[in-house]
C-alpha cells in the first residue's frame, strides 16, 4: 500500500502529541480510526512506528527516524499546495468559498460587489461541503477560503465575523413549540439530529454537549443542514442551529425557538496558513466589513 500525505499527518500528530486522543482532537477525526489509521501504516511501512501501554505513548526508534522526514514531506507538499494554487488561481481568477450552511444574512451580495470593485479581474465561486469534512475543504483544496461555524481544525487562521445565539428546532407539533424561548435543560431528553462523527468537535457543539450534564441522545445523523431539517420535519428529533440560520431555513413543519443556558455560536472566515493571496485577504475584510460594520 502506498503512504499518503494524510497518513504521515495522522503519524506526526500522535508524534508530536504523545497521545491519541489528544492527536485525535488535533485532527478532528474518531480515535479509533485515528488509531486504525497508524497500525495500518505501520503494517505498510513494516515497522512499529510507537510503542504504546493504556497510559503512555512513545516514539519506536523507527518512529525517531520517519518524524523530521515526514514533518518534511508535509511542509513540501504545502509549497506544492500554494504554488499550484497561485498558478491555477492565475489563470482562473476564481476563490472557491466553502460553506456547510447556507450563507445568508446578505454575505454573498455584499462581498462578490466589493470583490467586483477591488479586484474585478477575480469572480467567487461556492462550494457546499458536507459536515463530514470539518475543514470544509480547506484541507484537501477543494476551496480557497470558508465562511465556516466554529470550532474548526486550529492549524488554520480565522476571522471571527458573526456571533450568534443557538436556537433549536423542533418538529411543528413538538410541546416546546408554543414556548418563546427553551432552556437547555428541557432539552436533556429529546432526541438529536447530530453532525457525522468525522466532524469531531463541531458535533459536539452542535448537540450542545459542551454544555450539558450528559451529552445528547443522538438518533440520527444527517450530512448537510438540509438533510437534518428534513430529519426534524419528519418528527424523528431535534437540532440545534444559530439565531442567522433559523431565519435562513424557515419551514412550515419547523419551528425554532431559541435556547437559554447555551453560550452563542460564531461564523468565521477561515483560510489555508500562509495563504497570502491577494484575493483571499480582500474576501476576509469584505466579509469582516459586511457583517461586522466595519
Amino acid at each position: 500500500m502506498d503512504v499518503h500525505v494524510r497518513d504521515l499527518r495522522y503519524f506526526v500528530a500522535v508524534a508530536e502529541e504523545l497521545s491519541f486522543t489528544r492527536a485525535a482532537g488535533r485532527l478532528f477525526i474518531a480515535q479509533p480510526s485515528l488509531s486504525k489509521q497508524i497500525r495500518r501504516l505501520e503494517t505498510s511501512l513494516r515497522v512499529p512506528l510507537f510503542e504504546r501501554d493504556h497510559r503512555t505513548v512513545a516514539l519506536t526508534a523507527a518512529g525517531a527516524a520517519l518524524l523530521p522526514q515526514a514533518q518534511r514531506i508535509i511542509r513540501q507538499w504545502e509549497d506544492a499546495q500554494g504554488a499550484l494554487a497561485e498558478v491555477a488561481a492565475a489563470g482562473r481568477r476564481t476563490l472557491t468559498v466553502g460553506f456547510h450552511t447556507r450563507i445568508g444574512r446578505g454575505l454573498i451580495p455584499n462581498v462578490t460587489a466589493r470583490m467586483a470593485t477591488a479586484l474585478p479581474e477575480w469572480r467567487l465561486l461556492f462550494r457546499q461541503i458536507p459536515w463530514r469534512d470539518p475543514t470544509v475543504g480547506l484541507a484537501d483544496g477543494e476551496v480557497d477560503v470558508a465562511v465556516a461555524w466554529l470550532p474548526v481544525p486550529a492549524e488554520f487562521p480565522r476571522k471571527v465575523v458573526a456571533t450568534e445565539d443557538r436556537w433549536v428546532a423542533l418538529p411543528s407539533g413538538h410541546r416546546l413549540a408554543a414556548r418563546e424561548a427553551v432552556a437547555l435543560s428541557e432539552l436533556a431528553d429529546e432526541p438529536f439530529i447530530a453532525l457525522p462523527s468525522t466532524a469531531g468537535p463541531l458535533r459536539e457543539f452542535w448537540l450542545g454537549n459542551d454544555q450539558r450534564p450528559a451529552p445528547a441522545r443522538v438518533v440520527a445523523e444527517a450530512e448537510t443542514a438540509e438533510e437534518s431539517l428534513e430529519a426534524v420535519g419528519s418528527g424523528l428529533g431535534a437540532l440545534l442551529l444559530s439565531a442567522g440560520n433559523a431565519r435562513i431555513y424557515q419551514r412550515d413543519d419547523i419551528v425554532c425557538r431559541r435556547v437559554t443556558g447555551l453560550a452563542p455560536s460564531e461564523l468565521a472566515v477561515v483560510w489555508r496558513a500562509g495563504d497570502e493571496r491577494r484575493a483571499v485577504q480582500v474576501f476576509v475584510e469584505a466579509c469582516e466589513r459586511c457583517l461586522c460594520g466595519g
